[in-house]
């Protein structure tokens, strides 16, 4: 609010007012919203800019910050939604997790870990190729990234999430999973457990349908 509604310059918000920020927000967040809004406001070279950004760095690393604990960020894994185009629009290829695996039952998208020597777009084909059997025509990054929190080992992992469409509905199956079906997006909606899938789901078919998005897929390579 500071930032942005009053239009006053970053270095000149005062100590004070910055611990207002802090109480509001987690350190993580704090660093990311005020490091970005240095750097996007006032151009990078600018001297002001710069004054500012070492402040924010000589906060983060002072005791100023003591005592708060720091949550590791992480993103080693990928979402990616499958669909094919029908005679009533598009449609969503979900898939049921089997007996043994975390959250047995549950109707999903393709997820999947990163590989070392994987870029993101490299996962997202590979695992759609090992739970499903297919192999999509295109490939597109959705403009939007999900997130989960895991209390055991304390950290948060960001999910890329692609968009694949796929031409041919002769699906092999993982070990992984049980059953798959394709389901318009109301019934995916219903049947995915996170909002955050449940939304890409929205993006992507007011991307390629409805033509309502704002937003910009960019397509990805297949290799």
């Amino acid at each position: 609010k500071l930032f942005i509604l009053h239009g006053r310059k970053p270095e000149r918000i005062s100590k004070r007012e910055i611990k207002r920020l802090h109480d509001c927000m987690s350190a993580w967040m704090q660093y990311f919203i005020t490091y970005t809004i240095c750097l996007l406001k006032l151009k990078p070279c600018n001297h002001a800019s710069m004054h500012c950004i070492a402040k924010v760095r000589k906060l983060i690393d002072s005791n100023f910050y003591k005592g708060i604990s720091r949550m590791n960020i992480v993103s080693t894994m990928i979402e990616a939604h499958i669909f094919r185009e029908s005679g009533k629009g598009i449609e969503f290829l979900l898939l049921k997790r089997s007996e043994g695996q975390p959250y047995p039952g549950l109707w999903q998208m393709v997820t999947g870990k990163i590989k070392a020597d994987e870029r993101a777009h490299q996962t997202a084909m590979r695992e759609i190729k090992e739970e499903t059997g297919l192999i999509p025509v295109q490939l597109w990054v959705a403009p939007t990234v999900n997130s989960f929190y895991e209390p055991k080992d304390e950290y948060i992992c960001l999910l890329p999430v692609f968009a694949a469409r796929v031409e041919t509905d002769k699906i092999k199956l993982s070990p992984e999973h049980t059953e798959y079906q394709w389901f318009d997006k109301i019934t995916a909606q219903k049947l995915l457990a996170w909002e955050g899938q449940r939304k890409a789901v929205q993006i992507i078919e007011d991307y390629f349908l409805n033509e309502k998005s704002f937003f910009h897929f960019v397509e990805s390579s297949l290799k």
